[in-house]
């Protein structure tokens, strides 16, 4: 059984920001026809996905994530800094859950002369 690591931030009782790392499990094979078999998680159900574009030098000061949601990182790289003081960079095939839909949130900015291509999905 293998697992999927992914970054979580969160907010704690007092509005804090902070990092965590979570994995979830995949060990429900998938196959299609003329397909060889991978590993896929238990569904997540989602409302809504959007696709986004941010350019290179885009800075989002401190700001709570607008929902519960994951953010997909296909191309280009973050530098995401939480209320705690840590700093990570998120580069292609980061997977990110914001949960920290109150208190100081996050800052976000893009990092090099690519913009960053990802994708929201929106948690009920």
């Amino acid at each position: 059984m293998a697992n999927l690591t992914y970054t979580r931030i969160y907010a704690d009782e007092s509005g804090t920001s902070h990092f965590e790392e979570l994995s979830v499990e995949l060990d429900r094979p998938h196959s299609a026809p003329s397909v060889p078999s991978f590993q896929m998680s238990a569904p997540i159900e989602v409302s809504l996905a959007r696709l986004s574009v941010m350019p290179p030098g885009f800075v989002a000061d401190w700001h709570p994530a607008p929902r519960r949601q994951y953010s997909l990182h296909l191309s280009g790289e973050l530098e995401v800094e939480v209320g705690d003081g840590q700093v990570r960079r998120l580069g292609p095939g980061s997977i990110v859950l914001l949960e920290d839909v109150s208190g100081q949130g996050h800052r976000t900015r893009v990092i090099g002369e690519e913009p960053m291509v990802g994708a929201f999905l929106h948690l009920p």
